[in-house]
């Protein structure tokens, strides 16, 4: 990757995790990935160096970063071998923990977070629900007061790390959707424990998937479960809108992500290429392998560019950045943050395919990594919002179409 342009805060990130990942090599993410074993290591070694708080505030531990910073340390774990399962490791607890940070009591703030920093606590986020998809103005998750507290029922879907996490930020609706006024009120945030004792009401099974199969997905379902009053995050009923602090930081993140498994991938590629002797000549003299890896580096430097204005523009955006500018819009930032996203995972997507074809045969051995690159860049493209959705967003709010859906 082309490191012209980037900021001395984010350069000295990118070196710092590339040390910090010297202690995993391909062969322990492959490991991880066939025993579908979280990396336990690799996160106690960002929480020891403070890094899980690179995005949170000084004042309770955390770095005092921006996203940008934070979607460059997940663009490195993913380049330097931990693919799309390194960067999930510890993806919820940075763009998951933003909306804790601006809506949080001071009291709140230090008593959930900083367990978050120290990684003692890993938080994982409950907002996609198997009914209503996309559409999370429906959600049906319930909130119900129950004297100094609310009982939580409902389900939610494709939830990462809910094995492992010891907390939930949870979008839950505490007015009934035909109550309200506006689609966009009714539903409260929550931060919450996860007690998996048995009779709690709490349960999460695991969804087998395709790739990142060392960090677990699961459908949740809470039935009658109790959570304290104080879980509840800023004002009742207005969670929607709090929420929107957190998913345009995950799509810059993501951006990252994609990023890293596509240069991760290239890189092999290119490598292989130089390498690889067939008929006397190395293959990457042969223009039909030289070009579409040519193709696939422009297609990532070009998304490069594009995710990481999207993050500086989200981080310009924040009243508390010390480069705050007032004209930056939310509008302005969630066109970017979404175009970032699609970018990055269409870029990472020709990346992975061009480095498996490149390489023929050994393109598809777990021995040279890249097919396990090419099973995890299939998610940026999925989620947490699809392809059409971004589309559709872009179409109605960039170009002023009529909505589509």
């Amino acid at each position: 990757m082309e490191t012209t342009g980037f900021t001395e805060e984010e350069l000295t990130v990118r070196e710092a995790i590339f040390k910090v990942m010297e202690q995993f090599p391909d062969e322990y993410w492959t490991e991880r990935d066939q025993t579908q074993t979280y990396p336990h290591e690799l996160h106690a070694a960002l929480a020891k160096d403070g890094w899980i708080g690179i995005a949170l505030p000084s004042d309770i531990g955390g770095g005092g970063l921006g996203i940008a910073e934070a979607t460059m340390m997940l663009h490195t774990i993913a380049e330097a071998g931990g693919a799309l399962a390194g960067a999930q490791s510890i993806h919820a607890n940075i763009y998951a923990t933003q909306p804790l940070a601006k809506f949080c009591t001071p009291d709140q703030r230090k008593r959930f977070l900083s367990k978050i920093i120290s990684g003692e606590w890993r938080t994982c986020f409950g907002v996609t629900e198997p009914e209503t998809g996309l559409e999370t103005l429906k959600l049906k998750t319930k909130a119900t007061r129950d004297g100094d507290g609310y009982r939580i029922t409902g389900q939610k879907i494709w939830i990462t790390n809910a094995q492992i996490a010891q907390k939930m930020v949870l979008l839950a609706r505490t007015t009934p959707l035909e109550d309200v006024k506006k689609s966009s009120d009714g539903l409260s945030l929550f931060y919450i424990d996860l007690d998996r004792s048995p009779g709690s009401g709490f349960e999460a099974k695991p969804i087998k998937k395709m790739g990142g199969r060392a960090i677990d997905a699961n459908q949740v379902f809470f039935d009658n479960y109790y959570i304290p009053a104080d879980s509840l995050i800023g004002k009742e009923g207005q969670g929607f809108k709090i929420i929107l602090h957190g998913m345009n930081a995950e799509r810059s993140l993501l951006a990252g992500e994609a990023l890293g498994i596509g240069y991760g991938a290239l890189e092999k590629a290119v490598k292989y290429a130089r390498e690889r002797v067939v008929f006397g000549r190395p293959i990457g003299k042969n223009q039909a392998i030289q070009h579409p890896l040519a193709a696939a580096y422009m297609n990532l430097e070009a998304a490069k560019h594009t995710a990481y204005h999207a993050a500086r523009l989200y981080d310009r955006s924040n009243p508390d950045h010390p480069d705050y500018d007032e004209s930056i819009t939310q509008y302005a930032v969630g066109v970017a943050c979404n175009a970032a996203k699609y970018l990055a995972a269409e870029a990472s997507f020709k990346a992975c395919e061009t480095a498996v074809m490149s390489m023929g045969g050994m393109g598809y051995a777990a021995e040279y990594h890249v097919e396990r690159y090419m099973r995890e860049c299939f998610v940026p493209r999925l989620a947490p919002v699809s392809r059409e959705m971004i589309l559709n967003f872009i179409g109605e709010k960039a170009l002023q179409l009529p909505r589509s859906y």
